[in-house]
C-alpha cells in the first residue's frame, strides 16, 4: 500500500479523535444519549466537536482524490506527501481548534484543501 493510501485510514481516524476529545473535555457522558450531549458543549469541547464534524466534512473529497490519484497514475511520491500534507495540516487544523486560533485554524484548512486539489489534479501533470 502507498503512503497516500495509509493517509487515508489515518484521516478516517482524525474525526474519531477529535470527538474522544470533545467527550472527554465535555464533562460526564451519557452513553443513553451521546449525541444529546454534544449539544451541550461549551469552549474547547464546543471546538473538538466542531472539528469532529468538519473532519467528516473533508474527509470524502480527500479519499476520492487519493483513490483518483491513485488508479489514474498520479506521481506517486508527489501524491503521498501531499497526502502527508493534509494529514499534518488537519492534525494542526484539530489542535488549532481546540486552542480557539481562529486564523491558523482557517489557514490550516485552506492547506489541507489545497493539498486535496493538488492530489486530485495530480494525474494531470504526467
Amino acid at each position: 500500500m502507498t503512503m497516500a493510501i495509509w493517509c487515508v485510514l489515518i484521516a478516517a481516524l482524525l474525526p474519531i479523535v477529535s470527538t474522544g476529545i470533545s467527550k472527554a473535555l465535555g464533562g460526564a457522558y451519557d452513553n443513553n444519549d451521546p449525541r444529546g450531549r454534544a449539544l451541550s458543549y461549551q469552549g474547547r469541547a464546543k471546538r473538538a466537536h466542531a472539528a469532529h464534524l468538519n473532519g467528516y466534512e473533508s474527509f470524502p473529497f480527500f479519499a476520492a482524490a487519493v483513490l483518483l490519484a491513485e488508479m489514474k497514475g498520479g506521481t506517486g511520491g508527489t501524491v503521498g506527501i501531499l497526502a502527508l500534507v493534509h494529514v499534518g495540516t488537519r492534525i494542526g487544523y484539530i489542535a488549532a481548534y481546540i486552542g480557539d486560533k481562529a486564523t491558523l485554524r482557517s489557514f490550516l484548512w485552506g492547506a489541507s484543501l489545497f493539498a486535496t486539489i493538488a492530489i486530485f489534479t495530480a494525474p494531470a501533470w504526467r
